[in-house]
């Protein structure tokens, strides 16, 4: 076969490349530089989107804000809770195999439908979590206090996508090196100090990769907090997605929603690429 008629087969993966990436970034750059609404059709207006987004719109940075500490907590805490949950299944435990396919219900279960069922929880006169809480002379607002409401979303998002940093931590924890562990061992290392020393060090690669995942799936939050909050109270919860989704799908601003969405992913690249060599530098030391 002659080599150039190799790239033949290169044509169908380019075609769904060119489909499904960069056709709809050139369609969204091209309606951010327009006017288009629900009344007019698709004018040009040049930068006057970007003009506005970065001159006389406080609220998207405000929500860009609020993502960025949702996002952070929640992984965060997804991190410390996963890796705990998948260092003790690493272990030799009783019940090992129950416990593993237990960690993962919650990522199995549909995100809307779980947020449903959380928000009952949290109801301020029905649900059972302040039914408990007022035997203690206890009745919280969870979804009607802008504190609270924070604080409900993160431990939604939590319980709901803990399990898949579980999953990727337990995969590098199994794939882990024996000798460094005997070493250890021999040199009558405390537990406490073969994680410090062999375990963290050694799950450092995975952990970036697995916190750089999960960073670019919460910078995307917005079923939990649509279904949960409706970014309530007033603007407390809003994400820059569910923002977008407000000018665009009920305001029908596209070309001003374009622009905030082309915006938000420039951001967020730069962002990630930052967060990606800071953790770098920081877990992999040589």
């Amino acid at each position: 076969m002659n080599f150039k008629h190799k790239y033949v087969f290169l044509f169908p993966g380019l075609f769904v490349l060119i489909g499904i990436l960069i056709f709809p970034i050139i369609f969204v750059v091209r309606l951010s530089l327009s006017g288009w609404n629900s009344y007019n059709g698709l004018n040009f207006i040049g930068l006057e989107n970007y003009i506005r987004l970065f001159t006389d719109d406080p609220r998207f940075w405000q929500s860009f804000l609020r993502l960025s500490f949702l996002s952070v907590t929640t992984v965060i805490l997804q991190y410390v809770i996963g890796f705990a949950l998948a260092h003790m299944v690493w272990k030799d435990i009783k019940f090992q195999r129950f416990f593993r396919v237990l960690f993962l219900i919650p990522m199995m279960t549909t995100p809307v439908i779980m947020t449903v069922i959380w928000r009952t929880f949290f109801h301020e006169s029905l649900g059972p979590v302040n039914d408990i809480l007022s035997n203690f002379g206890m009745s919280p607002k969870w979804l009607t206090d802008p504190v609270l409401a924070k604080f409900t979303v993160i431990v939604v998002e939590v319980w709901q996508w803990t399990p898949f940093m579980f999953l990727l931590l337990l995969a590098g924890l199994l794939s882990l090196p024996k000798e460094p562990f005997l070493a250890a061992a021999i040199d009558g290392a405390s537990p406490v100090r073969k994680f410090i020393y062999v375990t963290f060090p050694l799950m450092a690669p995975i952990s970036i990769g697995a916190i750089i995942i999960r960073l670019i799936e919460a910078s995307k939050i917005m079923d939990t907090v649509y279904v949960l909050t409706s970014g309530g109270p007033g603007t407390a919860t809003e994400t820059s997605s569910f923002y977008i989704f407000i000018k665009g799908l009920r305001e029908f601003q596209m070309g001003y929603a374009a622009s905030m969405s082309f915006t938000y992913l420039i951001i967020m690249i730069i962002s990630l690429t930052v967060i990606a060599k800071v953790l770098t530098k920081l877990l992999l030391k040589d």
